[in-house]
C-alpha cells in the first residue's frame, strides 16, 4: 500500500487501541480492491474527544471514523445525524464526514454479530438469550437478537442503571420478547454473548461467576465482542464445555463491508 497525498483517510478511535483487528483487515480489503484509501488507529484520551469531533470536521481527506471501547455512547451525541438504529440506543460505531463537514453515525455491531452466527447455523428465532453488558456493542446486539425474535432475553451490567434503561428500552420496542434483568443461571440458555471488555488482553477474569457459569451446557451457542486475544478465558472455558464459540473476530470481519460502504470508501 502506498500512501500519497491523494489518499482518503479513515480512522478507528478508542482506548486502548492495540487491540483492534480493523486496520489490518481493512487495508487488505483496500489493498484487493486497488483503493487509494487507508484507515489508521487512533488513540484518543477521554478529555480529547470533543476536540478531535471538532477537528474531523475540518480534515477534508476524512472519510469517516469507526468508533470502539470505550467511545460509542460517548460520541453519538456529538454527531450531526443518527440512524433510527442508531438513535434508539445514542450508540454507534462508525460515522463518516461528508463534504460539508456533517458528520453522521450508524451502528453495525448487531448486524454483524447476527451476519457471523448464521455462519454457525444460529438462528435466535424463539431462542432464549443473555447479553452481559449495556454498554454500545451489547447494546446492538441485544437490539439485533430482539428483532431476529428470541423469545427469551437476559440482560446484566455491573451499573444497574444503564441495565435496566436498556430493558427498559429493548420491552417498549419489542413487547413480544420477554426480557429480565440479571443473568441468574446459564443451563437453560441457547445463546450467551459477553458484550464487555472483560477478557480483553491480559484480563483474566470471566464476565460472569463461575457459579453462573457452572450451568453453561454444550448446546449454548457462545460469543465474545473482544478481538484481543482472539480466544478469551470466557471462549476458552466455552470450547472446553463443547460449545460452538464465535470470536469477536468473526463479528468485526462480518462488518467489514457494512462499514467501508457507510463511509463512502467500499469497492464499486
Amino acid at each position: 500500500m502506498i500512501v500519497t497525498g491523494t489518499t482518503a483517510v479513515v480512522g478507528i478511535i478508542g482506548n486502548p487501541i492495540v487491540q483492534v483487528k480493523s486496520p489490518g483487515a481493512m487495508n487488505r480489503y483496500f489493498a484487493d480492491h486497488a483503493l487509494n484509501h487507508v484507515l489508521v488507529p487512533i488513540e484518543i484520551a477521554p478529555d480529547a474527544i470533543p476536540s478531535f469531533m471538532t477537528m474531523v470536521r475540518g480534515w477534508t481527506n476524512c472519510r469517516g471514523i469507526i468508533v470502539t471501547v470505550p467511545y460509542k455512547q460517548v460520541v453519538a451525541p456529538l454527531l450531526d445525524e443518527l440512524t433510527p438504529r442508531a438513535e434508539r440506543f445514542g450508540t454507534v460505531n462508525v460515522f463518516r464526514r461528508d463534504s460539508d463537514g456533517t458528520l453522521s453515525g450508524e451502528m453495525f455491531d448487531g448486524v454483524g454479530f447476527i451476519a457471523a452466527a448464521a455462519r454457525h447455523g444460529v438462528d435466535p428465532r424463539g431462542k432464549r438469550a443473555a447479553v452481559v453488558g449495556a454498554g454500545g456493542v451489547a447494546c446492538a446486539i441485544a437490539n439485533s437478537l430482539c428483532e431476529h425474535d428470541v423469545a427469551h432475553l437476559a440482560i446484566q451490567d455491573l451499573d444497574t442503571a444503564k441495565q435496566d434503561a436498556l430493558i427498559g428500552k429493548l420491552r417498549a420496542a419489542f413487547p413480544a420478547t420477554e426480557i429480565v434483568a440479571g443473568v441468574a443461571e446459564t443451563a437453560n440458555l441457547d445463546i450467551l454473548v459477553n458484550g464487555t471488555p472483560v477478557g480483553m488482553n491480559d484480563d483474566p477474569r470471566l464476565p460472569l461467576s463461575d457459579a453462573v457459569l457452572s450451568g453453561l451446557s454444550g448446546r449454548c451457542f457462545v460469543a465474545d465482542v473482544v478481538t484481543a486475544p482472539t480466544m478469551t478465558p470466557f471462549l476458552t472455558l466455552a470450547k472446553q464445555r463443547g460449545c460452538v464459540i464465535q470470536t469477536g473476530l468473526e463479528m468485526t470481519e462480518t462488518q467489514l463491508e457494512s462499514l467501508a460502504a457507510f463511509m463512502g470508501v467500499a469497492a464499486p
